[in-house]
């Protein structure tokens, strides 16, 4: 599975509504790419596209050289596209260890059976414990996901997504909602990441897209005004009138 996404033109219409707009995108393997706009650009409709949850309107969308543009959401994560939402979706009464087990074994087509005891899959087992290690939570292993602080939830979500094995995973904003006194936790898992996994990120806080992106698409009523390195978004005056605003002039 290679780690490039590309979109072709890709547009998303409701109704009247042009969500997307020809949205072209090409990531290479083991990027980090940010994408950023104001409310109702179309970032989370365009998330929502990649991942196969709506249908575009028209264009294309691959995934290295194969066309999964009408492809499942399911088809997708099984060639290595994942996600993580604004708000999180976990399983409440599953403990961190279990729900990774769980991701685990559905990355292996063996979720029908999570169930049975911890020492008939062994295997699986040591590799979740090396996951939430490597994510630093393995002292949450045996803690309900419920019971978790929000942002240590967040990092949670954020091992489900790898446990799939993941070739691009796409961030909707990863920070969001996390008190000031967990955001770092959050932010240096993500900095964490294996350099060979390409990630597209949607976040507000312009710090922590400067910080982690090598390249930013800015969306603007569902089309791409721009797309460029940091210092170029930085000082180009169009992003801020659209976006950065007038702190950045």
């Amino acid at each position: 599975m290679e780690g490039r996404l590309r979109t072709e033109n890709l547009s998303r219409a409701f109704g009247d509504l042009v969500a997307l707009d020809r949205v072209s995108l090409d990531l290479p393997p083991g990027s980090r790419h940010a994408l950023i706009g104001p409310n109702g650009a179309g970032k989370t409709t365009l998330i929502n596209v990649l991942t196969g949850v709506l249908a575009p309107t028209s264009g294309e969308v691959y995934l290295g050289d194969t066309r999964v543009t009408r492809a499942s959401v399911h088809e997708r994560v099984k060639r290595g596209l994942t996600r993580t939402f604004q708000i999180t979706n976990l399983f409440a009464g599953l403990t961190v260890l279990e729900s990774v087990l769980l991701a685990i074994h559905e990355r292996k087509g063996g979720a029908g059976v999570w169930h049975r005891p911890l020492g008939a899959r062994r295997e699986d087992f040591e590799e979740a414990r090396e996951l939430l290690a490597r994510l630093r939570i393995e002292r949450d292993a045996q803690t309900l996901t419920s019971r978790l602080p929000y942002g240590r939830q967040r990092v949670v979500e954020i091992a489900l997504a790898l446990a799939t094995w993941p070739r691009i995973l796409l961030l909707d904003e990863p920070a969001a909602g996390i008190p000031a006194g967990e955001s770092a936790e959050v932010l240096a898992v993500v900095d964490r990441l294996p350099e060979d996994v390409t990630v597209l990120f949607i976040e507000h806080d312009m710090g922590i897209v400067f910080r982690f992106a090598e390249r930013i698409s800015v969306l603007v009523a569902g089309a791409i005004l721009l797309e460029g390195t940091p210092e170029e978004i930085a000082c180009d005056e169009r992003v801020k009138a659209v976006y950065l605003g007038a702190e950045r002039a």
